[in-house]
Parts: structure tokens; C-alpha cells; sequence
């Protein structure tokens, strides 16, 4: 009969495939269940929870208010409302909470002196993307010794934003683990996603929730139509997978963030700080509807990675400004008590304080002079303005 013949043939194929199998892989084992997953991971240990680190280290109103209205003042900025000029100044990386806080409190005399012309917000960066390997930043690693105690990492890291809360000068952080701004985004009053990130669909979502203006860099490359496209992406609502304050892992829906703005800081094909370069963004962002208004690293590729020709960048920007050009909102300057950088030692007492472990910077003297000649042509293009007027 057909059917009884199928169920021989189905038979004898099934026999003949299992000897096959057999016969090919002897050294399989069916009845053992194979480990698919955490294959290379060897640890996880707990984090702890976003409210458990707010209550240890709670945000006070005087705090709260400062980071509130600098956002204000960074979205005037932005929108040419107020015609002060942002800076975004500070270490390239903070390893050392107290050389951090030393550098801090002569910023915040520079900030009172240069305030009616320039918007110092200090740069605190507690994360660091690497090309390849390499220290991770003080959330990732606060001992500098392997031991990635990010939970302490978490408390200093939020301790020392407080602290410069509370001393009135604000902070300005790269964002990259989209976790982290669970635990210190509050105290935050601006934020870049950096030349590596700015292609990243995680961090556009992340920006789209954020509350703060935002700053997205030109690739590593040097174009900027990666950078538009996630201002454009993230302004606009999206749903995706994160934590809540709990720290239980939830759906995160956003409203869109539309104070975005594009960051020059240069690529492989050289620098992008010129009249030039300028003009060309802001053309292209206005042509996309976007914030034509841009701001300039003075670091990285436009100082051809030497921490010295910041100098000459920031002058450059203080000659178009003089010159009348509406399309500068701000610069970014690496800076910290000692000028250059510094390896990692294998000894940490040899590690020179107030000198970057990551990129090289110019002293606080230097960065005194450069935020003078910044607030010069302000002052000069500002009077000139009122007085046509």
C-alpha cells in the first residue's frame, strides 16, 4: 500500500540519517543540552539602583535651579535670543574628583568675570569612547586599577556635579552609556554624543528623551550629515528599551529633544573651523530645517590633536565673530590645571595631579587668555550692534 510503503521508506531514511550523523560526528552526544548564552561573560555584579544613588546624593533646589535656568540660557544662546557666547570648558576626562574640584573653583571666578559676554558651563567628562582599548573613564573605572567599581564611580561622579552645582558653576558631560543618565543626567546642564556616536540609533534615542540642549559632533570623518540626521532623528518621539529609576529595565517612550545643534571638531580630512566651514554647515542645516547655528571644538582634529593650537583655533573664532558672523553659538576648549597629558603609571602616586590621562590641554592661564580674546569680540560685536541700533 502507498502509505505503509512511505512510512518504510521514512524509516529507513531516518535510520540511515542518524548512522550518518553518527558515523561523521561519533563524538556527539544528544542527550546533553548545550550552553548558548554568557559564553564570554565572567562576572555580573549588582548595580545599584538610580533612586538608591539619588537618595544617598539628593539634588538640593539651589542645584536644581542653577541647571534649570543655564538650560535656559543655553536654548537662548542657541536660538540667537541672547548673543553671549557658550563655552564648554574643562578637563578632556576627570580621573582625580579633587584636582577636578580645584580646577573648578578658579573657572567659576572666570565665569563671574567673563559673564555678560560668555556662558561658562565646565566640562566634566565621565566617560570616554576609545578607537580601540583603553581607560574607560571614571564611572567605568574610578581606581585607575582594573577593578571597574562602577558603583563607586557612580557616586563620585554625581558628588563632584552636586558639588560644582552648589559652588555655581554648571556641567557639561558626553553622554555614552545610555544608562548613565539615570543617575547623574539632573545635574547636567549640556551634553555632546560624540564623533563616534553621533551614527548611533541608541544614542538618538537617548537624545530624544534627554533634558538638556544637546550637542552632536561631525563624525570622525569630518562630515556633518551624520550629525544632522540625528538632530533630526532626535527630535522626534521614539520607543525603545532602557531602565527606570527603580533600575528595572522598562520601554522608554521620549517626546523628541529639539534643542540640538551641530559640533565642528574636525576629521580625517583636517579641520573645520574656518569662515569657510562655517558657512557650509550652516547653509546645509538651514536647508534641512535644522539649528544653523553652530558651535566649534577647539580641541581634537581642529587642533590637529596638539592641545597648543587651541589657541589659534579660538582666535580664529574670535575674528568671525568680530566680523559679524550670526552663525557661532559657542566653543569647546580642553583645559585643566597642568598643561599636556600623562600615561597611566604603574605606580598611581607618580600620576602628575591636575594633568590629563586622556587627551593633552591647555593650563588655566592659557584658557584665562582665550576666554579674554573670546570675550573681547563679544563685548566689541555687541556694543557695535547697540550702537547701529
Amino acid at each position: 500500500m502507498p502509505g505503509r510503503s512511505l512510512k518504510r521508506r521514512c524509516s529507513i531514511d531516518g535510520k540511515r540519517l542518524f548512522a550518518l550523523i553518527v558515523g561523521r560526528y561519533p563524538l556527539v552526544d544528544l542527550s546533553v543540552m548545550y550552553k548558548t548564552q554568557d559564553l564570554h561573560v565572567v562576572e555580573n555584579r549588582p548595580l545599584l539602583s538610580p533612586n538608591q544613588i539619588l537618595e544617598q546624593l539628593p539634588l538640593s533646589e539651589t542645584a536644581a535651579a542653577l541647571v534649570a535656568q543655564t538650560r535656559d540660557r543655553i536654548r537662548n544662546i542657541m536660538h540667537n535670543e541672547d548673543r553671549r557666547l557658550l563655552v564648554i570648558v574643562g578637563p578632556c576626562s576627570v580621573h582625580d574628583v579633587e584636582a577636578a574640584y580645584e580646577y573648578a573653583q578658579q573657572l567659576v571666578q572666570l565665569r563671574e568675570r567673563f559673564a555678560d559676554q560668555l556662558e561658562i558651563v565646565m566640562r566634566v567628562y565621565f566617560e570616554k569612547p576609545r578607537t580601540s582599548i583603553g581607560w574607560k573613564g571614571l564611572i567605568n573605572d574610578p581606581h585607575l586599577d582594573g577593578s571597574y567599581d562602577i558603583n563607586e564611580g557612580l557616586r563620585l561622579a554625581r558628588k563632584l556635579l552636586l558639588d560644582l552645582a552648589e559652588m555655581g558653576l554648571p556641567a557639561a558631560t558626553e553622554l555614552l552609556d545610555p544608562i548613565t543618565p539615570q543617575y547623574i543626567a539632573d545635574v547636567i546642564s549640556w551634553t555632546a554624543i560624540g564623533a563616534r556616536t553621533t551614527e548611533s540609533q541608541t544614542h538618538r534615542e537617548m537624545a530624544s528623551g534627554l533634558s538638556m540642549p544637546i550637542g552632536f559632533k561631525n563624525n570622525t570623518n569630518g562630515s556633518f550629515q551624520a550629525a544632522a540626521n540625528a538632530m533630526l532623528a532626535a527630535s522626534n518621539p521614539h520607543h525603545f528599551l532602557g531602565i527606570n529609576q527603580e533600575g528595572h529595565a522598562s520601554i522608554v517612550s521620549t517626546t523628541g529633544n529639539a534643542d540640538g545643534h551641530l559640533v565642528l571638531r574636525g576629521g580625517k580630512g583636517g579641520p573645520n573651523y574656518e569662515v569657510a566651514h562655517v558657512e557650509e554647515a550652516a547653509a546645509a542645516l538651514a536647508k534641512q530645517n535644522l539649528n544653523p547655528r553652530v558651535m566649534v571644538d577647539c580641541s581634537h582634529a581642529n587642533a590637529n590633536k596638539e592641545h597648543s593650537r587651541q589657541v589659534a583655533v579660538a582666535s580664529n573664532i574670535s575674528e568671525q565673530i568680530l566680523a559679524g558672523s550670526q552663525h557661532l553659538l559657542g566653543v569647546m576648549i580642553e583645559s585643566h590645571l597642568v598643561a599636556g597629558n600623562q600615561p597611566i603609571p604603574e605606580q598611581l602616586s607618580d600620576l602628575v595631579y591636575g594633568q590629563s590621562i586622556t587627551d593633552a590641554c591647555v593650563n588655566v592661564e592659557t584658557t584665562a587668555g582665550m576666554l579674554e580674546q573670546l570675550a573681547a569680540a563679544v563685548r566689541q560685536t555687541v556694543g557695535a550692534e547697540v550702537a547701529r541700533a
